[in-house]
């Protein structure tokens, strides 16, 4: 959760924005869609049962025709004399009995033919011992089986009733479930029971009452007071008992509800359920409720649409807030660009009016950062300038001594064109020192100062140390700041070759792409350098001999003027010399080409 939120917080305003309408879209979206299939499931629920209700009601009236019709046949049954006399009669000789059986015979068939109950088989026991059977094929076991049976220990028990009960397939039903009605047989006046009346349906036959109201997922479930299935178009569950079941049909009744819910066998149902009394029976509707509302809601299609509603939702989201945001998206890369020291990136101030204002005062704070670096570089410079024309006006007494006792000494000795050449030198070079410090001049003007510097210091010092110079033909009419490589030579004089008399130095000026290359390379003392460093001399702890200006006034004065991408290395070693690297912008006749 922690690592999400950082996530989110690294965010641009535009996708923090995006994602938080993105949420919310979805949220609400999916919120609206719950509470509207809940509702939608709440009015199809109650009118699904307002439908089935009606269905029940017509099964129902189909089970009571039914009823109707047994029972007509059981007060006709009880009512016949012939019916009587064949079930408490003795045995008597062989043509009386026959006569008896076809009487009984003809009375019941027709008892039978004024009703449509082709599907019932009759069977009916006497005290006596008789029986009668118009279908055997209903009962094959033997009439003592049925005398033995639960059916007729009931029926005995309850003579006043015309009861209803299951009897699962067996041997004797020829494997047949089968629904019977029974009804004890009494005398009216004395209710002495002299038979019991058997009508036999097949359960299949009595499934036929309901069987066109159901379908896949809207099934139809008998159930007696017991609990267990007597009928139902799932054929798996007959004589199956179902404690849900029975339950939610007497609170149906029992609380007037318009249906509930079980959860039989793994499959949620809407259950609707109504008393059959005359059979002591209940009807159970039972609807797979996910079968059924997968009807009412189409998942597949409404979760196409919705996705597809919330799709083009998001997308005119995203236009709108990308260019509410634009204005603000634009500032910001634009003010991202000053941490590239890019300060002169103002601002096109447009779209609202925060973004405007905020643009107003980037730019503002542009102009303020601006003038303070333009004043800060400039007095940086100033004072740069001012400490290198104060360093180079203090020429080293020593060096203007040494340089006239070196003159004094050629003309005692007669040299006097050599002494002259001498004064010429040394003035050419002064006048070059005390003139303006920030003034460039050509390569080749720098070189005119130098061999003058050398050819003092020859004269002073001796030819042991050679110098010579290397300057490609392209970069004599290249500018550099005055008396800039100066002090590298001096360095190499006076401090590259103090265990010996005799080396050489050479300046060599190249250029190299949009720079000016140049190297003072000697074959000197050399020095320890640390690993991957360019350590500068630092010029305080060596005394200038020419004046105060030292390597690392050099380097530093190329920084200021050109910047970091310019300045000073070094490369040296002990006993194999030193090569100095001077890199500055190539600039020949006010052009200015940079690298």
């Amino acid at each position: 959760m922690k690592r999400t939120w950082m996530r989110f917080s690294q965010q641009t305003l535009f996708g923090k924005i995006f994602i938080v309408m993105v949420v919310s879209t979805i949220t609400v979206a999916l919120v609206t869609s719950l509470i509207m299939v809940q509702v939608a499931q709440n009015l199809f629920m109650n009118t699904f049962s307002i439908t089935n209700s009606k269905v029940i009601t017509q099964i129902k009236n189909s089970f009571e025709d039914f009823n109707y019709g047994i029972v007509t046949v059981s007060n006709e049954v009880a009512q016949s004399f012939t019916v009587k006399t064949f079930l408490t009669e003795g045995d008597q000789d062989s043509l009386t009995n026959a006569q008896s059986v076809y009487r009984m015979t003809e009375q019941m068939k027709h008892i039978q033919s004024s009703l449509d109950l082709k599907e019932v088989a009759v069977a009916v026991l006497g005290i006596n011992g008789r029986s009668y059977f118009n279908n055997r094929a209903y009962w094959t076991g033997t009439t003592e089986e049925l005398r033995d049976s639960v059916l007729y220990e009931e029926t005995i028990q309850h003579p006043e009733k015309l009861s209803y009960r299951y009897f699962r397939g067996s041997e004797e039903t020829d494997g047949q479930p089968l629904i019977i009605a029974s009804k004890a047989l009494r005398t009216p006046s004395t209710k002495e029971i002299y038979g019991v009346l058997f009508m036999m349906i097949r359960e299949p036959d009595f499934r036929q009452f309901y069987a066109n109201f159901t379908s896949a997922g809207n099934d139809v479930v008998i159930l007696d007071q017991k609990g267990q299935i007597v009928s139902s178009n799932l054929e798996d569950r007959i004589g199956e008992r179902s404690e849900e079941l029975l339950r939610s049909a007497a609170a149906i009744e029992e609380r007037g509800l318009a249906y509930t819910t079980v959860n039989s066998r793994g499959v949620n149902d809407i259950v609707l359920a109504d008393n059959l009394p005359t059979y002591d029976f209940y009807i159970v509707n039972l609807i797979d409720k996910k079968m059924a509302l997968a009807k009412l809601f189409p998942v597949k299609q409404i979760v196409v649409t919705g996705a597809a509603i919330v799709a083009a939702s998001l997308l005119i989201l995203f236009i709108i807030i990308r260019q509410v945001t634009r204005s603000l998206r634009l500032l910001v890369r634009q003010m991202s660009s000053v941490t590239k020291r890019n300060f002169h990136n103002y601002i096109t101030i447009g779209g609202s009016y925060e973004t405007k204002e905020l643009g107003a005062a980037f730019n503002y704070m542009l102009d303020e950062l601006n003038d303070y670096i333009s004043q800060l570089v400039k007095t940086q410079k100033e004072q740069r300038n001012a400490e290198l024309a104060a360093l180079q006006r203090q020429i080293n007494p020593h060096f203007l001594y040494n340089t006239l006792a070196s003159v004094n000494i050629l003309v005692q000795r007669g040299n006097k064109e050599k002494a002259t050449e001498t004064i010429h030198a040394l003035i050419s070079l002064l006048q070059n020192t005390i003139s303006n410090v920030s003034e460039t001049i050509t390569v080749e003007e720098e070189l005119v100062n130098l061999k003058h510097y050398v050819f003092i210091n020859q004269v002073r010092y001796g030819t042991g140390i050679q110098v010579d110079f290397f300057i490609a033909p392209d970069c004599m009419k290249a500018k550099l700041p005055k008396l800039i490589l100066q002090p590298f030579v001096e360095n190499a004089f006076f401090h590259g070759f103090k265990d010996r008399n005799t080396g050489y130095i050479y300046v060599m000026i190249s250029r190299e792409d949009h720079a000016l290359l140049c190297e003072v390379i000697d074959n000197g003392d050399g020095m320890d350098l640390e690993p991957g460093s360019n350590k500068l001399p630092n010029s305080r702890n060596k005394r200038q001999m020419f004046n105060g200006i030292g390597v690392r006034n050099v380097h530093e004065r190329i920084l200021l003027l050109y910047g970091e991408n310019y300045g000073v290395s070094i490369e040296s070693k002990p006993g194999e010399g030193t090569r100095i690297r001077l890199r500055i912008p190539w600039e020949v006749q006010d052009e200015t080409l940079s690298g």
